[in-house]
């Protein structure tokens, strides 16, 4: 085994934590122990799991070199959660500097996950004829009632 992973061994860590050290979920390394990662050793009082730090090298090891603890070949993907699903298509809609304005104001009044996709259309149902016009308190308040009311936990899913 090389030592260039050293630096990144404890003394002893949970299988959860080796899982983040892999970069793989906890259920993906459960699914992959016996195979391509070995059996972590049981604390006899506790009973609980734990890879010693020969164990925690062999893991990030088979990581480092694709080969399994079995000999064969291993593929990893990425962890999930890293890149946003293509869920469904929304219309893009063309972006000013008064959209931005807006976005802030929204997300500094707690719809931190706000879009300017999202306020770009509100703007379109809520004044058609535009927000020059109208004053920018009242804009606010008005994109800020209508996602909320999106994002309402008894609307999700509809």
């Amino acid at each position: 085994m090389t030592d260039h992973f050293n630096d990144k061994t404890k003394v002893a860590v949970t299988v959860a934590e080796m899982a983040r050290m892999l970069n793989l979920s906890r259920q993906r390394l459960h699914q992959l122990i016996g195979t391509a990662f070995p059996y972590p050793v049981y604390d006899i009082k506790t009973r609980r799991p734990f890879y010693t730090e020969e164990l925690q090298r062999v893991c990030l090891e088979v990581r480092h070199r694709n080969c399994g603890v079995d000999g064969r070949p291993i593929l990893f993907y990425a962890r999930r959660g890293g890149a946003p699903s293509p869920a469904k298509r929304t219309k893009k809609v063309k972006q000013n500097g008064a959209h931005v304005a807006i976005l802030d104001a929204v997300k500094a009044l707690g719809l931190v996950n706000a879009t300017a996709n999202q306020v770009g259309v509100a703007i379109k149902v809520l004044f058609p004829r535009g927000v020059e016009a109208v004053d920018q308190a009242e804009v606010i308040r008005g994109i800020f009632v209508h996602l909320q009311r999106q994002n309402r936990s008894d609307n999700v899913g509809r």
